[in-house]
This record gives C-alpha cells, sequence and structure tokens, in this order.
C-alpha cells in the first residue's frame, strides 16, 4: 500500500504533519546525544549497554523512565498495513552503494565512504526514503575487537584457505551492522494424512529378510510458532547469515535510535506480505518433520512416507526487529568474499577461498597414512 500521500499529512497514528516534525525534533535532540567533555557525537557500547564517546572515553547510561526494558511489541498481522510508522527518532540519510546496489540507513552525520557489504568505495547518498521504523532492537553484545578476535581465530583453524587470502582478510575492519529481521507467531492447526510403516524380519529357508508393512494413519497436529525468522534483506547473503544463527530474539528492546548510534542499519527490502509467505515456507518445513515424528512416536513405527497436509494459521503477530551483524568483506582473486559475525554471541561464518595446492598435498598424506596403515596390517 502507498502511504505517501497519508504521510504528507499525518502519520500513520492519524498526528497532524506539524505534530509529529515537532514530536521528531524532540527526539533527535535527545537522542543526538553530544559528549559533555568533548563536544563529539557518541555512540552505543556493546559492552556497557550504554552510549560511548571514542574520542575521550566518556560513557552515559541510555536514560529509561521504565524500572524494566520494554520489549518489541507483537503487532496483528491482519491489521498491519493500518499501522505504519517512519519515525526513526533520529534525522537519517540513505546510503547506495553503486558497485553492488546495497541500501543503508545512516546518522545523518555519519560518514560512508566504504559498503560494508562488497567493500566497494562506490557509495553516493540517495534522497530521503520513508520507512517502517523497526519496533525492536536486539542490540550488540560485543564489540569489534571481539569480533575481529574470534574471527581470526576461526581463519586460522581454515587449512586450505590461503595464505595470501588469510593476510588479506583484516580482523579490524569488520562493520556493525543491523539487519532487517521480521519475527512471526501464530497458532497451527494441521490435518493430515500419511502411511506409516512397520519392519518385519522374515525367514525364508537358510537366510531372513526384512520388509515393511505399510499402514494408513490420519490425525490433526497443533503447534505454536515462536518468532520465526524472516531475512528482511534481498542483498545479504541468507546462508551466510543463518550459518552465525540463533538469535536470542526474546532478548530484544523496544526500539531507540540511541541502540544504532554509531552502527548501520540496513531498511528492509522484503515486504511484510511476501516475508509471510516466506515464513510459510519454513514453517511448512518445520511443520511436516514434527508431524513424521508424532507418526513415528505414536506407533512405534520405522518409517512415514505419503504424507500430506494443510495448515490453517490463527492469530498471526509480527514483529519488525534488527539483528547485529559484524561484517567485513575483501577480494581474494577478483572474487569477493563475505564474513559476519553474530552480534550477540560471536559465532563466525562466511566462506574462504580454496587453495588447491593444500587441497592436493592434503589428499597426498591422508594417501600415503591409509598405505601406511594397510601394511602394517598385512
Amino acid at each position: 500500500m502507498d502511504n505517501s500521500n497519508h504521510l504528507d499529512s499525518a502519520d500513520s497514528a492519524g498526528n497532524p504533519k506539524e505534530f509529529v516534525e515537532a514530536e521528531g525534533e524532540i527526539t533527535r535532540k535527545e537522542t543526538d546525544r553530544k559528549c559533555p567533555d568533548c563536544g563529539a557525537t557518541m555512540d552505543f557500547d556493546p559492552l556497557t549497554g550504554g552510549l560511548y564517546c571514542q574520542y575521550c572515553g566518556h560513557k552515559e547510561a541510555i536514560d529509561d523512565k521504565d524500572q524494566k526494558p520494554q520489549r518489541a511489541e507483537e503487532l496483528d498481522f491482519s491489521s498491519a498495513l493500518n499501522k505504519d510508522n517512519c519515525n526513526w527518532g533520529a534525522k537519517k540519510k540513505t546510503i547506495k552503494c553503486k558497485s553492488c546496489g546495497a541500501v543503508t540507513i545512516y546518522d545523518e552525520l555519519e560518514l560512508a565512504n566504504t559498503c560494508p557489504y562488497c567493500g566497494s568505495n562506490q557509495v553516493m547518498e540517495e534522497q530521503d526514503v520513508d520507512t517502517l521504523a523497526p519496533g525492536g532492537v536486539c542490540t550488540f553484545k560485543i564489540d569489534g575487537k571481539r569480533a575481529g578476535e574470534n574471527f581470526k581465530s576461526w581463519l586460522g583453524h581454515k587449512l586450505f584457505c590461503p595464505s595470501a587470502a588469510k593476510k588479506a582478510a583484516k580482523p579490524d575492519q569488520f562493520k556493525g551492522i543491523y539487519v532487517p529481521y521480521w519475527t512471526f507467531d501464530a497458532d497451527t492447526t494441521s490435518p493430515y494424512h500419511a502411511q506409516y510403516g512397520i519392519e518385519r524380519t522374515l525367514k525364508r529357508g537358510d537366510h531372513s529378510e526384512t520388509v515393511t508393512e505399510w499402514h494408513n494413519t490420519t490425525g490433526v497436529y497443533h503447534c505454536f510458532i515462536d518468532d520465526q525468522l524472516v531475512l528482511a534483506s534481498t542483498r545479504m547473503d541468507q546462508r551466510i547469515l543463518e550459518s552465525v544463527w540463533p538469535y536470542d530474539t526474546k532478548n530484544n528492546l523496544a526500539y531507540k535510535p540511541e541502540y544504532l548510534a554509531g552502527f548501520i542499519s540496513e531498511r528492509y527490502s522484503l515486504g511484510l506480505d511476501q516475508g509471510w509467505k516466506e515464513a510459510q515456507k519454513s514453517i511448512r518445513k518445520k511443520l511436516s518433520g514434527e508431524i513424521n515424528q508424532e507418526i513415528i512416536d505414536k506407533y512405534d513405527a520405522d518409517s512415514v512416507r505419503s504424507l500430506g497436509f494443510d495448515t490453517n494459521y490463527t492469530n498471526i503477530k509480527y514483529k519488525y526487529l534488527l539483528l547485529p551483524v559484524w561484517m567485513s568483506a575483501f577480494t581474494y582473486k577478483d572474487k569477493v568474499y563475505q564474513f559476519v559475525v553474530n552480534g550477540q554471541t560471536g559465532k563466525v561464518g562466511g566462506q574462504t577461498p580454496i587453495s588447491p595446492l593444500r587441497v592436493a598435498i592434503a589428499i597426498i598424506i591422508t594417501l600415503l597414512l591409509l598405505s601406511f596403515i594397510f601394511r602394517l596390517g598385512r
């Protein structure tokens, strides 16, 4: 739905444009914190959960009027289109990479000179665009230094990675990025039909054979889906990001722009409707495995085949979360390699170049060892 005309005069809650602008200005003054000691802009500090001045070391807590930190609200999917909110709380600018096309959102005063996705310096500022503000943030728990150390250790264990590539990948060049995700909750009801197999051993003369007896079954499987994650970026490599899962999405905080201070935040490029379609694909795989297991447990079966089921979804809720990732990229022999570190846990993922020479040496050594063991056994 195009809300551009609506947003010209009021926000999604119906507030007049003048109120929204005034509220945004107050929020900017409150959240674009300046260091009281040196006047520099303060960044979010993963180690303390507060704000930190990288120039003089001054630290401040992020004020919260409530005793207990607020979590992201679970929103009703059926009425989501009427609840858009484009006020990020701090003035932003949109940057586009001319090399790979990635679009990211920065603080207005933050300089962008390299693309965090492909390492290119061909970045340019675009015109401002209205984007749905996130409902919650899983903040960084580890800093860039720790991310670099974890990456260095991880890369050191990649035996087939060329030494030149290891030298080209710099641990101190990680950038902190908040990656957009949709999460979905739903109650599911799945009527199913299938066949389950019971194995029997039959003796036929001097030998025996195993046969499977097949039986029909039907049933209804109920399951609550909690925080099904869907990557809301079409630019990111989903396989690399999934290699550093899981995230503790329950440990989120209601969105405040202070949490993003000093970090890059990518806006979503996969809309909510498409996100739900992708979620259903993952949910169906999950349900298929669980229904199979339920049938096996119920009948003490050995196998299941011909499973068919339809799923009815009710009470669908969603959240728009930003998840923390440390990312680095380098080019080796004209190919770009990306590495990511989970900003909550420090888990490292990515693909590395492979040295054919090292692989060949490993194969030769393995063959020599097998030959030696074979000779000892004779």
